[in-house]
This record gives C-alpha cells, structure tokens and sequence, in this order.
C-alpha cells in the first residue's frame, strides 16, 4: 500500500467499504439471481454473468446477519484467484485513489472472523473500510466446498 490504493467504495449498512479496483470485474445491477437450495445463508444463489456462473454473496448476511433489503441493490463482479464471485451491496457509491498517508492498518484484521479488512482510509469525515475478496471467500463457512464445486464445473465442460 505504499503508493494508495484505487477502490470502488459501497455501501452496506450504514458503513462504508471498499475493495480494490484491481479486482472488480463488473458493477451490475443486483437482479435475476437463481436460489439454489442448501446453500449458506450468505449466498442467495447464483446469477450469470458475461456467461459465466457466478455465486451470489449479499454482504449485509456476512456483516449483520440480516439479508439485503434495497430496491436498487448492486453487485460487485469480483475475480478471486480461482473463482469469480458476485457481492450484493446496497450501493456502488464511487471509484477514488486513496493515498498512503490515509491508509491505516485495521487491528480488526486479527479476528478470525474480520481477517477480510485489510484497512481503514481515513478521508475527511470518512471512515472505509478496506476488503479482501479473496480472503473474504477462504474465511466463509461452505466458501471452499463451493469454490471447488464451482472449480470442478468449469473443469468438466465440454469444450
């Protein structure tokens, strides 16, 4: 982080985060995802993208343990080392650089549970908090066994 970060900052909650502009993919509108049964509560289902399938996480289930609800929900197209993933927020406010000076490590980061917030940037009377996906998707609970079915998929398509 020595020479700032360029990030999309959204909303969930009332707080805001952001995750670097390196791995967004896409901002989509948060329509047509497909429930699939069993799945963790996080993840409402799973939505194509550019023809690719992608499983949906609803941000606000993983921070507040209450399922998004907002009309104009967006969805964050986030490419991970090994899977593609689709972050249900309530909104995709901005795209800005964040110097270093504003950068400050999170003692959060420590917590098992918040290992995904990388950082805090402090701009104005702004706290953001800075976000992980891939790290993000190896701490969920089903994450990995999802990750590998949707890796196993991919794999056995016919070409």
């Amino acid at each position: 982080m020595s020479d700032g970060l360029k990030v999309v900052v959204f909303t969930c909650g009332n707080e805001e985060y952001a995750i670097s502009i390196h791995e967004i993919v896409s901002i989509e509108k948060a329509e047509k995802v497909t429930a699939v049964p069993h799945l963790p509560k996080f993840m409402p289902g799973i939505t194509e993208v550019r023809g690719e399938l992608v499983p949906v996480l609803d941000f606000e289930q993983i921070l507040y343990h209450q399922p998004l609800v907002a009309e104009d929900a967006k969805m964050l197209v986030v490419k991970t080392e090994q899977l593609s993933i689709a972050i249900r927020v309530k909104d995709a406010k901005e795209i800005i650089d964040i110097p270093s000076e504003q950068l400050k490590e999170i003692g959060l980061a420590a917590y098992k549970h918040t290992e995904y917030f990388t950082g805090v940037a402090q701009r104005e009377n702004r706290l953001i908090t800075i976000i992980d996906p891939e790290i993000l998707t190896e701490n969920l609970e089903g994450m990995k066994e999802i990750r590998d079915y949707m890796i196993q998929m991919k794999t056995s398509e016919p070409v």
